[in-house]
């Protein structure tokens, strides 16, 4: 709530399903080929070309829904959505209207109160409402060169038309624009994590839409309506709600009226722009497609791709606190995907310590994947590598510090932590009696600072810690020449 505002926002989320052929044909879905290269009769639109369902859109698609809480539908219609725009070569979209494949979904996600920087503070639950998840095809893309009015050139490029889509929408049921940036990297989380998209905003197979209005609070209608598009990264999405919901309010607050309309988001200018009225909005004319029979999902089908799901993330957060011991913050961390939390997961079994792997992941491990642009999925340090790491250190043959820099060279030659650790010469000096003489010849060296000490200065403690260090060319088990120097020293 704002000034006595309230802000309503719900969200589309158009995905592209991970799968290697189009939706309705054999035409690849690789991003990045020459454009128009990966085109065919079917997906071209042209006469006589006939669709055929690709299964493993289904599969995919079910996974999508069961991973966000969603009810799969038993059987489920295919229709034609009529517009006509360049990059749709059919005149029609072929999509789902009244009875999509799945729908009823309600979903429990992590969503924080943030001060003006977006530093999150406060954690809660927040309960999302999904209206729907229906499949359907994508379009083309237009591709502009040049500037308005000068030189202006634009062309079409069809490899993404009848790339699969999942469309997942939302209940009105968001109140800022920050629960609409967490329920968006919640979804593109899981999506990823159970392989059903990629969800990589920056290639364009995952859009989302966000339709904004603000009412006065203990209102109970909804104000108007506005459709934001051109929404290219979740920060940007949340930055084009924090203008609409204050455009908004300032016109209402100087007695103008809104219009329901769409919108797009300008990143450079940071505003949003009128892109049509509610009078130039479409009538779709959705009709049955009468090329594809209704869709029938079994009760098998749905609990063999039940069966195959892994655990998600959500649920392994929760086991990480329950079953490490470990705070919200690492867990939530440490489930931020899935290549990570498998990689924590064998760590932890390698070390036998989950509580220091989940320390030497978050702080060195991540750093240095960071560094070369690498994730933990093809970290050269593996889990197990790691592990042993830790158990060094745990075993006192190694300091903490030494470890920082054996994990670099491990980044850097792919050799275990024990082969760099011999080859360096980095042993750590534990044996009581090797430190007790070294600590007897730096106290012998050193009469006048240990009859200070001894007069009340317990400063120099850290003074003879030093010392003992030096001379042993910092092998000494620091732990033990604490322990030793203390018993010495009383």
């Amino acid at each position: 709530m704002s000034n006595g505002w309230e802000t309503i926002i719900g969200l589309e989320i158009h995905a592209q399903l991970n799968t290697e052929a189009k939706i309705f044909c054999g035409c690849s879905t690789r991003f990045g080929d020459e454009p128009n290269a990966n085109t065919c009769p079917v997906c071209l639109g042209l006469p006589g070309a006939l669709p055929v369902l690709n299964r493993r859109v289904i599969e995919l698609g079910a996974r999508a829904a069961l991973s966000l809480g969603l009810q799969i539908n038993k059987q489920s219609i295919f229709s034609r959505k009529n517009y006509f725009y360049p990059d749709l070569p059919k005149g029609y979209q072929i999509s789902q209207f009244d009875k999509p494949f799945s729908a009823n979904g309600e979903l429990e996600i992590m969503t924080a109160l943030r001060d003006e920087a977006g530093h999150p503070s406060e954690w809660r639950i927040k309960k999302v409402g999904i209206t729907r998840l229906h499949l359907e095809e994508d379009a083309g893309k237009n591709v502009h060169e040049g500037l308005p009015e000068v030189n202006r050139f634009s062309y079409i490029d069809l490899n993404r038309a009848g790339t699969p889509l999942a469309e997942i929408v939302t209940e009105p049921d968001f109140r800022t624009s920050w629960e609409a940036y967490d329920y968006v990297n919640h979804v593109r989380r899981a999506l990823q994590w159970v392989g059903a998209s990629e969800a990589d905003m920056e290639k364009g197979n995952l859009r989302c839409e966000a339709n904004v209005s603000v009412r006065r609070t203990g209102d109970e209608k909804f104000g108007t309506k506005v459709e934001l598009k051109n929404l290219n990264s979740v920060r940007f999405m949340q930055r084009a709600i924090e203008f609409e919901v204050e455009r908004q309010i300032g016109v209402l607050e100087s007695g103008g009226r809104l219009q329901q309309e769409t919108r797009l988001w300008d990143e450079r200018a940071a505003e949003t722009r009128v892109m049509r009225s509610k009078e130039e909005a479409h009538d779709y004319r959705y009709f049955p497609e009468p090329d594809l029979p209704p869709l029938i999902v079994s009760d098998e089908f749905i609990a063999r791709v039940s069966a195959a799901m892994p655990e998600l993330p959500e649920a392994r957060r929760r086991r990480f606190m329950d079953q490490y011991g470990l705070p919200f913050t690492d867990a939530s961390q440490l489930t931020s995907e899935r290549t990570l939390a498998d990689y924590y997961e064998q760590a932890a079994a390698a070390s036998g310590n989950p509580r220091a792997a989940a320390n030497w992941i978050r702080s060195e491990l991540l750093r240095e994947l960071e560094t070369s642009g690498a994730t933990a999925g093809d970290s050269p340090v593996s889990a197990a590598d790691l592990g042993a790491l830790v158990r060094l250190i745990d075993e006192g043959k190694i300091s903490g510090k030494q470890g920082k820099g054996v994990l670099v060279k491990m980044f850097q030659s792919g050799k275990s932590a024990a082969a760099i650790v011999a080859e360096k010469g980095l042993v750590q000096l534990s044996d009581t009696a090797e430190i007790d003489a070294l600590i007897d010849q730096v106290l012998a060296g050193n009469p006048q600072q240990l009859s200070v000490y001894r007069e009340g200065k317990e400063t120099l403690f850290g003074f003879f810690v030093g010392q003992v260090m030096k001379s042993s060319q910092g092998k000494a088990n620091p732990k033990v020449v604490n322990e030793r120097l203390k018993e010495k020293l009383s």
